[in-house]
């Protein structure tokens, strides 16, 4: 959080201005008819949709621009593509299942429960299979994680290019996953003393295989069928996928068909050629699993533009560590040169998503919007500049830089660097 000294409107003072601006706005509005509040429109003179018009409860139409998109550019094929999260448009924590981030390398697959399977082999005491029907009598969890893509992000390592939080940022969603521990799965298996990785496959055709080590396996991992209450949607997994907290979202094997207990890592197609961050001179990291904390203001920015008017505005935005609970957010209007402390909506839990709140006076002046996160282990949400002295330009994973805003005058913004 920031120790700078509180200048400018105190927030008593914010909402008695607040409070006459509305009052005065109400009055205008009061001395010509709103013929929507004195006269009695269609929706109210006739019958509305019955519950069998909306069977399985389908956002209204007027909400129909809230969708998950592709960025056609990205991704040779919409069979191995990406679907952003429209994060611009929503609020609270929770993602809804139908509009959030997926991504998949060979098509998304329909794999009933009947049909389904998991295999667990390897240096394990005894080799099991398990059907969808066996997972359920297993003690059951719910827990709420978010899941991020290594790429979010990354187009924007040499230069402002995507615009819009959707797509600099949507490459994330925050569920309610219920399901069962890994660990438990293991312990019903018995791991040898030589067992220290996974290796973790899908059913699908690219089966995504990925090595997990023992020691997060059994900590906090999961192996969920349920996603915000109900069953995963085909394009996350259905009936069942792997959940690994805090850890970057290609861990999260879908489709979950096998665990292979082994002693050390596969190093399969996805942990060498691919995920894997490239640096300046061109050598590449090795197992950069965690996504460190990273924040956005997700409005205004450039899909949520400034309507109103001036006046009072609420900035709003995300932010998330893979390394604990986010215990603060600050908020920059002069691209980084000073910094106040945004209200977090709630607490910040582990490895979920926090959401923030910063009220603003606004008058029609030009703004760097920035938001910069801090975790439990007090690390702070660095720069572009920062993380470029590092790690250059050459990744295109793991970029958790401060984004800015632009807002223009006339409310609209723009995706822009600042040095």
């Amino acid at each position: 959080m920031s120790n700078e000294p509180k200048t400018g409107t105190t927030r008593r003072g914010f909402l008695a201005a607040s409070t006459a601006l509305v009052a005065s706005a109400t009055a205008v509005r009061a001395q010509t008819a709103d013929p929507l509040i004195t006269e009695v429109q269609d929706w109210a003179s006739g019958w509305g949709a019955g519950v069998d018009e909306t069977p399985y409860g389908l956002p209204i139409r007027f909400e129909s621009d809230v969708i998950r998109r592709n960025v056609s550019w990205l991704t040779a094929d919409v069979i191995s593509s990406i679907n952003f999260t429209p994060i611009h448009a929503l609020d609270g924590t929770i993602t809804p299942a139908g509009c959030a981030f997926e991504r998949h390398h060979s098509g998304a697959i329909e794999l009933s429960k009947e049909d389904y399977r998991l295999m667990i082999n390897g240096l394990v005491d005894q080799e099991l299979v398990f059907t969808y029907a066996d997972l359920e009598r297993f003690p059951r969890v719910t827990r709420t994680f978010f899941l991020e893509c290594a790429a979010n992000t990354g187009m924007e390592w040499a230069g402002a290019q995507l615009n819009g939080s959707q797509f600099t940022h949507g490459m994330i969603h925050n569920m309610e996953y219920t399901g069962i521990t890994l660990r438990t799965l293991l312990d019903e298996a018995g791991i040898k003393p030589e067992g220290k990785w996974l290796y973790i496959e899908g059913a699908d055709a690219s089966s995504n295989g990925r090595s997990l080590p023992m020691e997060k396996a059994l900590d906090d991992c999961m192996i969920a069928f349920k996603a915000n209450g109900e069953a995963l949607r085909m394009e996350h997994g259905y009936p069942v996928r792997l959940v690994v907290p805090g850890w970057e979202g290609n861990l999260w094997v879908k489709w979950l068909r096998r665990i292979e207990v082994t002693d050390a890592p596969v190093e399969s197609r996805e942990e060498t050629s691919k995920y894997t961050d490239t640096m300046e001179n061109g050598t590449s990291r090795k197992f950069t699993w965690v996504m460190d904390a990273k924040s956005v203001v997700t409005a205004p920015s450039p899909q949520m533009p400034i309507t109103h008017g001036h006046g009072p505005l609420v900035i709003t935005g995300l932010a998330w560590s893979g390394r604990g609970p986010i215990t603060g957010v600050d908020v920059s209007m002069d691209g980084g040169k000073t910094w106040k402390p945004a209200r977090l909506a709630e607490p910040g839990q582990p490895m979920a998503m926090s959401r923030f709140y910063f009220d603003h006076n606004w008058q029609g002046e030009e703004m760097l919007l920035q938001s910069r996160a801090t975790d439990s282990t007090g690390y702070v949400q660095p720069t572009k500049a920062q993380l470029r002295e590092v790690r250059g330009e050459n990744s295109v994973y793991h970029n958790n830089c401060i984004q800015t805003w632009w807002v223009k005058p006339n409310g609209e913004a723009e995706n822009v660097e600042v040095s």
